[in-house]
């Protein structure tokens, strides 16, 4: 049966096109989280999907998504797929809880680490780095090597404070998680606090668990070629569970190894084991998700958050927004590192920001320790790397509906950069600094 759907209605009132692949896409993440991978079997159930709105609805019925959804529901029930149909059911429920809270959206400002942001605002202001303007004063005059001086100690000290309150809940400690969104410098910090741990006697173990990503194929692609790999599911969690508690028990794992340039796992990873006085650091982008660690008791568990809590104001008094500053960095080490061209990095970021909103950043409140990974000289830098890029960024998206979201961002980050003076010499930036781990040069071993 040819299908006669072109639009659907959205909950706003709006017409939008009508996409077959969408209907693919919800039910292949519902049967991710009950651990199907079968692509083939949810495009099968999808063009049952649309033969039925077909049947249901006159040629002239522009179905509401909400319908849509339905026929979704009946299709994976009659097909006999109860669990992924609870999952997609589930999924529903979430997103109707999302939008509400949306409305309400001061709910959510108590995980916010105020006190935090105050102490850097505070600090920024005292050191002139608070406003692009003064910002790039401070490169004109000749003082920027001392912000990065300054700033790097603020950084350093902040790591060894994480250190020591580590030390302080050293009974029975078995994993620390430092986790956080994307690009937020989670190598660099579990790199750092492994040293300063070590001098403080407590001998740590790194575990890296993006060498658990399922293959890139194993995701869901949306019409742009593009993969969702941003979500919990993408990860093997049966196998890190597995993992874990056989290295808490003192067993040796081979672990997976993952490559990037390639989209694929393999099994010739590193081979590891645990003494009982050591302790595992996990550098992970999902290490809150309660799911990810269930193997090893929470009373073992340390939970570190990293996050940019930048405080820079624009000549319209506008604050930059954190993850925009993790969007750069992301593109630059993308780039270099992934194989991935920086107009790649922007357009797949709505993937990102709707799994670290949903999964990580709403976690911050259940930590033992917040960190702030923001540096206040890093936007001069930046610019050199990207801003070049952008204007054939705008001038593409810009009349196509489907990428309104990486337009906005890249529009908005283009007039941010816009007002910033580049800073071309990276000679002065340490070897450990935070901001190598993005652009090149470190000398820690990353991960």
């Amino acid at each position: 049966m040819k299908n006669r759907i072109t639009e659907i209605i959205k909950r706003d009132g709006r017409k939008v096109a009508f996409e077959q692949e969408k209907i693919v896409n919800a039910v292949f993440r519902a049967a991710l989280e009950v651990g199907g991978r079968d692509r083939q079997l949810s495009e099968d159930l999808a063009r049952e999907v649309v033969q039925l709105l077909n049947e249901y609805y006159h040629p002239d019925h522009t179905p509401l998504v909400e319908e849509i959804q339905d026929v979704i529901e009946k299709v994976l029930i009659e097909n006999g797929h109860a669990r992924t149909a609870k999952a997609y059911i589930l999924y529903r429920d979430y997103r109707k809880r999302e939008r509400h809270r949306k409305s309400e959206r001061q709910s959510k400002a108590t995980s916010l680490p105020y006190k935090m942001i105050l102490e850097t605002l505070l600090w920024n202001i005292d050191h002139g780095c608070d406003t692009t303007q003064k910002l790039n004063q401070r490169i004109r005059e000749g003082s920027f090597p001392d912000l990065v001086r300054e700033a790097d100690r603020v950084f350093e000290k902040s790591v060894r404070d994480a250190a020591d309150a580590v030390v302080k809940a050293r009974d029975n400690l078995r994993i620390i998680i430092v986790a956080g969104p994307s690009s937020s410098g989670k190598s660099t910090t579990t790199a750092k606090l492994s040293a300063n741990l070590n001098r403080l006697g407590i001998e740590t173990v790194p575990l890296n668990l993006d060498h658990y990503f399922f293959d890139l194929e194993m995701h869901p692609k949306d019409k742009h070629g593009d993969y969702d790999f941003e979500q919990p599911v993408a990860l093997d969690i049966a196998l890190i569970n597995e993992h874990l508690e056989r290295l808490v028990r003192g067993e040796t794992v081979q672990m997976p190894r993952y490559d990037f340039s390639v989209g694929r796992r393999f099994d010739n990873g590193e081979v590891i084991a645990i003494k009982p006085e050591q302790v595992i650091v996990l550098d992970t982008l999902h290490g809150l998700h309660e799911p990810m660690t269930r193997s090893v008791p929470d009373d073992q568990k340390f939970k570190i958050y990293i996050e940019t809590i930048a405080q820079l104001r624009d000549s319209h008094n506008k604050w930059t927004r954190w993850a925009d500053i993790r969007l750069l960095r992301r593109m630059v080490r993308d780039n270099a590192k992934r194989g991935y061209d920086p107009m790649q990095t922007i357009g797949h970021w709505h993937y990102v920001r709707r799994s670290e909103l949903k999964h990580i950043i709403p976690m911050i409140h259940s930590v033992d320790y917040v960190l702030n990974g923001s540096l206040p000289y890093e936007l001069p830098y930046m610019k050199k790397h990207l801003y070049h890029f952008f204007p054939e960024f705008i001038d593409i998206w810009k009349n196509d509906p489907s990428r309104r979201d990486a337009y906005l961002r890249a529009e908005r980050i283009y007039n941010l950069l816009s007002e910033i003076d580049q800073y071309d010499d990276e000679s002065i930036l340490p070897q450990d600094c935070l901001l190598r781990e993005f652009i090149g040069g470190s000398k820690l071993k990353l991960h």
